[in-house]
């Protein structure tokens, strides 16, 4: 069996845009017609060029290959033109082509992929999602209340989510992040942050856990002060406090509060979480199948943390494929915390897929299907493909003052 053929798919995610404006899938095709999928989570580059790239690292290192010779893969993208290090652009490359090996070697061995990373460990996966705002205000004004900015609203929000069945939700009250972070915490955000807190553990009690989300955008100072706001609400945890570059930077805010600190959307490859775990950054590792390097990276990954005590909640901030991939490395990992879901895996995005993923009462339910379980909507695809300018997300350009 012998890799043949390379297909790229860059799809505009419809409304309400929940996972990004598009996403980038790839499929591959091996010389006896076994098909595999697979899904690139790279903001840095237009997902047209980031498609080109995925083609000629295919026709460059993966044609003609075994896919099941993941490891000679993997070094092959990973050491070329004498690059050999976390380089983010080419690890969303990789783990997109990898994925899809995984797919083709599960079909032909007729076993999801958990089956072959060392088995069922879960046989359901606990999830939470983002405090949404309801169908009816998908692009909400962000000078008007909305769940985003209104605590008041946010809480009757986690309200119905965890009467669907969710035993967690997430929320990034937190203000602005920009181009120059870290920066000091506004007190408006940090008023905001508190009240949020409040108001949700207040309306859920202890039916629900409290996932505070940010985005790298504080000092080390300024992320122990928010985190002394929000310590009385006990949430799960407190995610990228600070930018993720400078792991003993997060490691003071780790020892500065009881709440775990989380981290991991925007690291790639086993080395950048090893500097995580050795720092003692955080304890909850957050790696985004999509980007981190692949499924067996993230294999490793999760294994590293189970040595050092810590668990893994995968990122989903991306479409479908990734959110299967996910689905594989959680139910095959000791350590598996909390699963990032997008609702409950019934909106627009799902129909990029022919099949669906089954979520019940608060847990994702793991495929028996062979491989990653999920395949492509031809036809959607084709029907809606992105063809704006601006990139996956975008920061902030000029830096966060007080009296803007």
């Amino acid at each position: 069996m012998h890799l043949d053929k390379i297909e790229t798919f860059v799809v505009a995610n419809p409304p309400p845009r929940h996972g990004g404006r598009y996403f980038i899938f790839i499929r591959l095709t091996t010389a006896c017609g076994i098909t595999g999928v697979g899904e690139i989570y790279n903001a840095t580059f237009s997902p047209a060029l980031c498609a080109a790239m995925a083609e000629e690292t295919f026709e460059r290192h993966f044609a003609g290959s075994d896919p099941h010779s993941i490891e000679t893969l993997w070094r092959k993208t990973y050491g070329a033109g004498f690059t050999m290090r976390p380089d983010v652009t080419v690890m969303g490359v990789l783990s997109g082509l990898e994925m899809a090996c995984w797919d083709i070697i599960g079909k032909a061995a007729d076993q999801p992929v958990y089956q072959l990373l060392g088995g069922k460990v879960h046989n359901k996966l606990r999830s939470y999602t983002y405090l949404y705002p309801d169908a009816g205000d998908v692009y909400p004004d962000p000078d008007k209340p909305n769940v985003y900015n209104d605590p008041d609203i946010a809480a009757e929000a986690a309200v119905i989510a965890v009467e669907q069945g969710f035993t967690a939700v997430k929320f990034d009250p937190a203000g602005p992040y920009s181009i120059y972070d870290g920066h000091q915490p506004l007190l408006a955000d940090l008023h905001r942050s508190e009240a949020f807190c409040r108001r949700i553990r207040e309306a859920v009690g202890d039916k629900a856990d409290l996932l505070f989300g940010t985005h790298g955008q504080f000092t080390v100072s300024g992320a122990r002060r928010m985190a002394r706001r929000l310590e009385a609400y006990d949430p799960l945890w407190f995610e990228e406090p600070v930018p993720p570059e400078n792991p003993a930077d997060m490691a003071e805010v780790a020892r500065a509060t009881c709440i775990p600190v989380a981290t991991g959307e925007r690291l790639c490859t086993k080395h950048e979480f090893a500097r995580v775990l050795e720092a003692g950054a955080a304890s909850i590792l957050q790696m985004n199948l999509g980007r981190v390097g692949g499924i067996l990276e993230a294999k490793k990954i999760a294994s590293m943390a189970e040595a050092r005590s810590a668990q893994i909640a995968p990122h989903l901030y991306c479409g479908p494929v990734v959110a299967a991939a996910n689905i594989q490395i959680a139910t095959c990992s000791p350590n598996f915390l909390i699963l990032e879901s997008i609702g409950r895996f019934d909106g627009p995005l799902m129909n990029c897929l022919n099949t669906g993923i089954d979520w019940e009462n608060g847990f994702v339910i793991p495929p028996t299907r062979p491989g990653l379980g999920v395949e492509l909507n031809d036809a959607f695809i084709a029907a809606n493909p992105y063809t704006g300018t601006e990139l996956h997300l975008s920061l902030v350009s000029d830096p966060v003052v007080p009296g803007d």
